[in-house]
């Protein structure tokens, strides 16, 4: 009989597979629904206080979270310390007044925060607008690789603009235009706000609209009666606005319908090409008062170093801040998080727990980060970013989760921004093995991708992957599964009632968390650089 010679670099090869498999399987068998439930009863508990920074809150919190890092096997990936000061500046806005607009030769009165929801991030402590001139400026964008500019005709410096949330494209279905209903960082407020004080506005105010923004007025309008937080500014930094805010679509109805125009109509005239914004013959008056506290929040991480390139490092990441003690709803006032983000801190946990049981360490470094601050703007996170504990360059990519359903196992794994990189095609690995399925966002237009902690690492070159089940029950449907998220955000979603319940099933979350260590697992373990797909708006960032 003939016999085969194996090779003993393909023996070694496959036998350190199956090695590894084995090894995966083990840490993935740590993954349990009954501590993830365990973890999200406790991280959204009233002893928490919700979670808000800059409150015995987040001393509770971020005190926890270390203890449980410590515990599971990490290491402070600060130095010796489990946290990172993010200097910050905390302003609460005070209206001293309705706000007065004169359009048409009528004088409108809209109340706060009701009809306009308004903040201001000025260091300044009095600002008072006088009459200022409005300027509706379509949606305020300014985007060369798009041929698009809203301010190419108008000046509004010195004044207030008005503009629509999103972008054109989800207006048009025109999916040539922008990203189609896909919402571009050019429909965020946060680059609405931005490009509004590049162009020298005093103020600036976006029209509302559901779908557009992705949630309804109820969420600007809490916002801004809370006090808002801040990075602290930096010498050289840009100005912002003294004043930004929301109107609500009524409020836009009636101030646009006392100068003769429709909103929907301008809605769609300026979706299309060369669209000229125009002084709107109207403007504004109010004062408000700004008091500042200056502070320093706290980012949580550990650090599980690897073997041979320690340097090297992924990060599994969930922020821990919600929005502490608040506005009464149902005589509850503690806005305890328990699906935003209890559940992924949880998840990132498990996952990092998994890590720590591998009797063989991977060969890069697992950092489990919780940010602060996400909730006011991607704070905790961008800052960590631009002051990593590894070298930025060495941040091999990021695995980040918010609003994780607790509604049991899923069919798919949702992936928000999909087509961004390659981590989408090594999940899709790790999914079918689960029986799974990869499924884009069904509702681009609401522009997650660019609303949770994982948009910093990504502006910076860092391929980062927000996946998680969401849209198909494997034993309700999609139908059944859509219900349930509509329902979280319309009834729960920044609101005190988004409290842990006994009735939540995290049997799909520990799928998650799997399929999550499956592709963090490919990373740590092998010298795999996932990139950026072509067409990506970061994949020339170097």
């Amino acid at each position: 009989m003939k016999k085969t010679i194996i090779p003993v670099a393909l023996i070694a090869m496959v036998t350190a597979s199956c090695a590894g498999d084995n090894q995966l399987k083990k840490a993935s068998e740590t993954i349990t629904p009954a501590e993830l439930r365990e973890y999200t009863r406790i991280l959204s508990a009233d002893s928490m206080m919700g979670r808000k920074p800059f409150t015995p809150g987040e001393t509770i919190t971020i005190n926890y979270l270390a203890g449980e890092l410590e515990r599971t096997g990490f290491a402070p990936a600060f130095g010796d310390s489990w946290f990172q000061e993010v200097p910050m500046v905390e302003i609460n806005t005070t209206v001293q007044s309705p706000v007065l607009i004169t359009a048409a030769g009528r004088k409108l009165e809209f109340s706060v925060p009701d009809d306009i929801a308004l903040k201001s991030p000025s260091m300044k402590e009095y600002v008072e607008l006088v009459n200022i001139p409005m300027v509706f400026c379509g949606f305020g964008i300014v985007a060369p690789e798009y041929g698009w500019n809203d301010f190419s005709v108008v000046d509004v410096r010195g004044k207030c603009a008005v503009v629509l949330v999103n972008d054109p494209g989800l207006y048009t279905g025109d999916s040539a235009l922008f990203k189609g209903r896909t919402m571009t960082y050019y429909g965020r407020w946060r680059y609405k706000y931005e490009e509004a004080a590049r162009q020298g506005a005093t103020a600036i105010l976006i029209i509302h609209e559901t779908v557009g923004a992705g949630y309804d007025f109820s969420i600007p309008r809490k916002s801004s009666i809370l006090p808002g937080l801040y990075q602290e500014p930096a010498a050289g930094d840009p100005e912002p606005c003294p004043v930004t805010g929301w109107l609500s679509a009524g409020a836009a109805s009636e101030l646009f319908g006392a100068m003769g125009h429709d909103v929907e109509k301008l809605r769609g005239e300026a979706c299309v090409r060369g669209f000229a914004g125009f002084e709107m013959g109207a403007s504004i008056s109010l004062r408000l008062t700004n008091t500042h506290r200056r502070n320093s929040s706290m980012n949580v991480a550990g650090i599980l170093r690897g073997t041979t390139r320690p340097e090297e490092a992924i990060v599994i990441s969930a922020h821990w801040d919600h929005f502490g003690i608040g506005e009464k709803e149902n005589g509850d006032s503690i806005y305890n998080g328990a699906v935003d983000n209890s559940t992924s801190m949880a998840w990132a946990l498990e996952i990092g727990e998994a890590f720590s049981s591998m009797k063989k360490r991977p060969q890069r470094s697992v950092i489990l980060f919780f940010p602060t601050a996400e909730e006011q703007g991607l704070i905790g996170s961008s800052w960590f970013v631009a002051n990593p504990p590894v070298k930025q360059e060495n941040l091999i990519a990021c695995f980040n989760n918010d609003l994780l359903l607790p509604i049991g196992r899923m069919k798919d794994v949702m992936v928000t921004g999909y087509g961004q990189s390659e981590l989408d095609d090594l999940l899709a690995d790790a999914a079918r093995k689960q029986d799974r399925y990869i499924l884009p966002d069904p509702n681009p237009e609401s522009g997650m991708y660019f609303r949770s902690d994982h948009f910093p690492f990504a502006r910076a070159g860092v391929p980062a992957l927000f996946a998680r089940g969401n849209c198909d029950s494997r034993e309700y449907g999609r139908e059944w599964a859509a219900e349930q998220e509509n329902d979280f955000i319309r009834n729960r979603y920044h609101k005190p009632a988004d409290n842990y319940y006994p009735e939540m099933n995290f049997d799909g979350i520990a799928e998650d968390a799997r399929a999550i260590l499956d592709v963090a697992f490919t990373l740590v373990t092998s010298d795999v650089r996932p990139g950026w797909k072509p067409g990506s708006e970061f994949a020339n960032i170097k």
